[in-house]
């Protein structure tokens, strides 16, 4: 059977001297792995559309087992993804959390519509750093964790003053701090940003003006989740920090936000 799907390349790894194992991320079939032969091969027509981050119609012949990848048609390159060190670290990050967190052969149009909104943000020149929170906060529940955000964790209320609590497994008002002692305090810019990523469309949002201090402050909730409750430490996530560590990305933030 011939299929004709929409989707964004995960990943590659080579197979034999000439072939590729391409893992996409698809609007209609969810994540599959296909055979891409020749791709290795500069020459090849799959060799282009075949490359990490690069969004296209991809025609799959599949019978049983793994799919052959017999063409390929570009929507879009990502180039930005491609060129720049920092919207590549990102968007490494992005791609590998998709592919740990979604099981294969079945559709996922909700993690596919917030891959395409994230990668297509970075590439129009948004915040790559506040673009990933969006990703964090949203993919959560395909952790199994579905945190307790529209109000509080304990009482139900939904006025007042709160903090996060890991222990209660989201915010608690502060009628109920009494219960966590390891409460994390917020302001409420802070309690309305985490509200926005987790239950907003990325493309419903505009440009986002971020203090550095408040994105570190918000991922430092949402990675603790994910390596403390979930045991998940992405390797692109050590690369992000040892960019983080390099006067490369201050620097880079300096110059985008005077442009």
């Amino acid at each position: 059977m011939l299929n004709k799907w929409e989707g964004i390349v995960l990943k590659t790894r080579p197979y034999g001297e000439s072939n590729k194992i391409v893992t996409i991320m698809t609007r209609e079939a969810g994540k599959v792995a296909v055979m891409a032969r020749g791709a290795k091969k500069p020459t090849s027509r799959l060799a282009g559309v075949t490359q990490t981050f690069m969004h296209a119609m991809f025609m799959v012949q599949r019978t049983s087992g793994m799919g052959t990848l017999q063409q390929g048609e570009h929507i879009s390159s990502m180039r930005n993804l491609q060129t720049d060190i920092i919207s590549t670290a990102y968007a490494s990050y992005i791609v590998e959390l998709i592919d740990r967190l979604v099981e294969e052969g079945r559709p996922e149009p909700f993690a596919y519509d917030v891959l395409y909104q994230a990668l297509q943000a970075i590439e129009e020149g948004y915040d790559p750093e506040a673009i990933t929170l969006f990703v964090d906060w949203k993919l959560l529940p395909f952790t199994g964790v579905q945190p307790i955000l529209h109000a509080c964790a304990a009482c139900g209320e939904v006025a007042g003053e709160f903090a996060f609590s890991f222990s209660q497994g989201g915010f608690l008002c502060h009628r109920c701090f009494h219960v966590d002692p390891y409460i994390i305090r917020l302001s409420p810019k802070q309690l309305k940003l985490i509200r926005m990523f987790y239950s907003v469309p990325i493309e419903h949002v505009g440009k986002l003006d971020l203090k550095r201090e408040t994105k570190q402050f918000i991922k430092k909730i949402v990675t603790t989740i994910y390596e403390e409750q979930t045991g998940m430490r992405l390797k692109s996530r050590s690369f992000i920090e040892q960019l983080e560590r390099t006067p490369l990305l201050t620097r880079k933030q300096s110059e985008d936000k005077e442009n």
